[in-house]
């Protein structure tokens, strides 16, 4: 069985620590904790594979990051999806939610697209909504500052203290919900 697993953003360095690439950061963690190195598919994304699990129960996950803006990654991560013959169901989306706390981590499957361009942009793409989403809390701003504009701000110094172990935590709740189910994940970290 084959996961697909996709860590939302932009790609460049301008936008790689921004709070709307909290997804590939946890991409880059998975990457870094299996000592993996991503590479280029003709799908424009970066993957990287690797297999979870022991014997029997052995999960094959391909982790992905599209190489183009939010707003038009579902067309790349369909292709990717095809191109390993990845049933919605088992594709993971890690995104940032404005509306969780920082750093809380929500997971659920199916559900609305609350404005995500991300989002909107891959169940366009799969018409349907039903995949995997991983929530990574970055809360909204304060007072009167654009949404769009805090999610492509990096994170403040506050927050680049917890920021290392909301990653990490954000890779665990990935592989818990490939190896635990959805259930088991969400009363373990859901937050």
């Amino acid at each position: 069985m084959t996961w697909l697993v996709v860590g939302l953003g932009n790609s460049g360095d301008q936008y790689a620590a921004t709070r709307h690439n909290i997804g590939q950061m946890v991409i880059n963690e998975l990457v870094r904790r299996h000592n993996l190195k991503l590479s280029s598919h003709k799908s424009r994304t970066d993957i990287a594979a690797y297999k979870l699990g022991v014997g029997e129960s052995t999960q094959s996950i391909i982790l992905a990051k599209s190489k183009g803006y939010m707003n038009e990654s579902g067309g790349p991560i369909k292709a990717l999806a095809n191109f390993y013959s990845v049933e919605t169901n088992k594709i993971i989306a890690l995104h940032d939610e404005l509306d969780i706390g920082f750093c809380a981590i929500r997971s659920k499957i199916a559900g609305g697209d609350n404005g995500h361009n991300g989002l909107k942009s891959m169940t366009s793409a799969f018409s349907t909504p039903e995949y995997y989403r991983v929530r990574l809390g970055i809360g909204r701003p304060m007072g009167a500052q654009d949404p769009a504009d805090f999610v492509l701000k990096a994170f403040s110094k506050v927050e680049q203290k917890e920021l290392a172990e909301f990653i990490v935590r954000g890779a665990d709740v990935v592989e818990s919900l490939i190896t635990q189910g959805l259930e088991r994940t969400q009363t373990a970290f859901n937050s």
